[in-house]
């Protein structure tokens, strides 16, 4: 836990840490119609790989982890529906350059995945696309390695959505 942050009073008088996680890892869970069907997308689209099954659901791993997704079955498959109020996105942080994300917008296209758009956010370039329940997905090229001045960009910029022409290799 991250105890560095400022002090505040408890109330008592004490002065107490702020607490606060420090993150090292996430994952995602997300409730699909059929996590049996999608699991293949994503082994196919995303090169993960299974790693367990159980009655309702499905656990994958970029290779590195036990689970980095988890598909999990909704109570009424039949009635589902993606809402309004829903995830807007998770962003998929890739390795490597500009090519390499041509490449996968190339890979996107020759499986005939939905591509939603393609943006430069001043601090990186993201392309967007759907899973196959209308899961919305980012790989994210980070071209600002300096967090600091990537929070910099982001606040001078207000958090740029701007259209980006990509063209897929």
């Amino acid at each position: 836990m991250n105890t560095r942050n400022p002090s505040h009073a408890d109330g008592t008088g004490t002065t107490v840490a702020e607490v606060r996680p420090r993150i090292r890892r996430t994952h995602l869970a997300l409730f699909v119609k059929d996590p049996f069907a999608s699991a293949p997308w994503y082994e196919e689209v995303l090169g993960m790989q299974v790693t367990a099954r159980g009655a309702r659901w499905v656990f994958l791993s970029f290779g590195q982890k036990h689970h980095d997704i988890a598909l999990i079955q909704v109570d009424e498959p039949e009635a589902a529906s993606r809402g309004t109020v829903n995830m807007q996105h998770y962003g998929l942080e890739i390795e490597g350059g500009l090519d390499d994300l041509r490449r996968l917008y190339g890979m996107l296209l020759r499986k005939n995945v939905e591509v939603v758009k393609t943006t430069d956010h001043k601090v990186g370039y993201g392309l967007y696309f759907h899973d196959p329940d209308g899961h919305r997905f980012e790989f994210f090229l980070e071209l600002v390695h300096d967090d600091e001045e990537a929070k910099r960009l982001l606040g001078e910029y207000n958090a740029p959505s701007n259209a980006f022409d990509l063209q897929p290799l």
